[in-house]
């Protein structure tokens, strides 16, 4: 667009000082014969330059021109005319139309043959040299003075341009003005602005429209300078999880240990998965690393719910009917979203199976509903070439929630579904876990994890193989629940989720269905 904008600017310029016709105007001319000295044409006005044939001095006609001799129309012939022939006296003319008297201070130039015949010889008087010199002086500082203005313009306009340009792109990216420049601070440093009303999920949900990335990657890349570690709030195999503070608001974040590198890629990566960004999957804020001075950290930054997980939450606290429901459907709500495969215009959401679903890895926020969390060990479906992410050694995830298929290693690698389907048994493992804590009339079970009756407190793949693979145990359904329908309801989803056969478990979406049906009956609002 730029260089339009400058090839169109050079042609008005040159256009400004090309003749255009003005036929069907009227224009003055200085008529050197003429009463006042002036005469009106609807054409051109016109300087002729001559040899007077007794004197043989150059003299000047100033007239205006008949519109009968202006053909063509813009540029008439006759205004081209001119003599150097040894048998005719020198002329010639010049026309303009440029404004009214334009002709006065024409001055055509003369030439004719030299005796050699070898070119042609300027014919000038000094009066006319004079006011040649004038002229040509006059138009070189009017060249000058106009190229030099036209220079400074067309840079201004560039630099106005690019300005206009870097803003627009920084706005679309980034909009609502996320960073304040600072002078005293490095680039990297620069701090996003969170004003009044604008909280964390607003700016991510401006800044991703959704997409599930994060925050820019601008502020990703030095988050891990601004956040204030408060506590520690977890451990794991990988790290810890600390509550941060950044700009005002509390956030969670996970650490790896630089030996982690490969496991903080995969779930920062997965993460980063275009449309996954869900109500209830644990929001993604940044990932970033750190140098602490003896190793370097690798850092994970997410939505906070001091809730914690469902693990810490149903360890201390009870759910009624209507809280139950509400968590076992926003669990699978988020699963199902999860498994779901999202087709876009340019860029879907793939297929993702979770792979270490468990309470632990569930979190639990202020309403009630909950947000899965902790996708390290998930792996996706590529539709395109129809491969799966999957790495060397596919039995993974928590002992205690493994599938049967995983168990015994009978699980069916090429088949993405396999993995949806593991998932499905260690929901229903999930529920059973709620369920138990669910009070009514004040009578409930007290917090137990999965298989607590029949396998050690950390059991091995060989103790859960035995119960659930060749026992064919699942965790026991109290007396009580079948007198209650919404427990008995629940009882008969949770069934259907760890059936031994994986191809006769429900999927993710048709637990949601049944379970939205439950909430509607007991007036609970589904989440969204």
């Amino acid at each position: 667009m730029l260089v339009w904008t400058l090839v169109a600017t050079l042609l008005l310029s040159v256009s400004a000082q090309t003749p255009q016709t003005t036929k069907g105007k009227t224009i003055t001319c200085f008529c050197d014969k003429c009463a006042n000295l002036e005469c009106v044409s609807d054409g051109y006005c016109y300087t002729s330059t001559r040899i007077d044939k007794e004197t043989k001095q150059i003299e000047h006609d100033f007239r205006c021109l008949n519109p009968s001799l202006s053909h063509p129309p813009v540029k008439p012939l006759v205004c081209a005319s001119t003599s150097a022939s040894a048998n005719f006296m020198p002329f010639a003319v010049e026309c303009c139309d440029s404004g009214d008297y334009c002709n006065k201070h024409l001055r055509p130039l003369l030439h004719s043959k030299n005796q050699s015949g070898a070119g042609g010889k300027l014919i000038i008087s000094s009066a006319d040299e004079k006011i040649g010199d004038d002229l040509s002086t006059d138009t070189s500082l009017i060249i000058f003075v106009g190229t030099t203005v036209l220079v400074v313009l067309l840079l201004v306009l560039l630099v106005i341009y690019c300005g206009w340009t870097r803003n627009h792109k920084w706005k679309k990216q980034r909009p609502g003005a996320l960073f304040k420049s600072n002078d005293s601070m490095d680039p990297q440093d620069q701090q996003p602005i969170l004003g009044v009303n604008n909280t964390l999920r607003d700016i991510i949900d401006m800044t991703t429209s959704g997409s599930g990335s994060g925050l820019p990657l601008l502020v990703q890349r030095s988050i891990a300078r601004q956040i204030q570690l408060v506590e520690i709030i977890g451990k794991g195999r990988f790290g810890e999880v600390w509550r941060g503070r950044w700009r005002g608001e509390n956030v969670a974040v996970k650490i790896f240990s630089s030996r982690e590198e490969r496991s903080w890629f995969r779930e920062a990566e997965i993460y980063q998965t275009v449309m996954l960004r869900h109500d209830n999957i644990l929001g993604f804020i940044a990932a970033d690393n750190k140098d602490n001075g003896t190793w370097t950290q690798l850092w994970l930054v997410t939505d906070f719910h001091e809730n914690g997980s469902l693990f810490d939450y149903l360890s201390t606290r009870t759910v009624d009917i209507v809280g139950m429901i509400r968590m076992a459907l926003s669990i699978s709500t988020g699963l199902a979203h999860l498994h779901m495969e999202i087709v876009g215009t340019q860029a879907g959401k793939p297929a993702i199976a979770h792979r270490d679903l468990k309470s632990k890895n569930i979190l639990v926020k202020l309403n009630g509903t909950c947000a899965i969390g902790d996708l390290g060990l998930a792996v996706h479906y590529d539709d395109v070439d129809g491969k799966i992410d999957l790495a060397t050694n596919s039995r993974v995830g928590t002992k205690r929630y493994m599938a049967p298929e995983v168990l015994d290693e009978s699980i069916c690698e090429n088949h993405f579904d396999s993995f949806k389907r593991a998932d499905v048994y260690a929901l229903g493992l999930i529920f059973w876990e709620i369920t138990r804590r669910c009070n009514v009339g004040g009578i409930y079970d007290e917090y137990q994890l999965p298989y607590y009756d029949l396998v050690p407190s950390d059991p091995t793949i060989e103790e859960m193989r035995k119960t659930v693979c060749e026992g064919r145990h699942r965790p026991s359904i109290p007396n009580r629940w079948q007198s209650i329908d919404a427990l008995n309801a629940m009882s008969k989803v949770m069934k259907e989720c760890w059936y031994h056969n994986a191809a006769a478990r429900l999927t993710a979406l048709r637990i949601k269905k049944t379970l939205a049906n439950l909430g509607a009956s007991e007036d609970i609002k589904p989440p969204q």
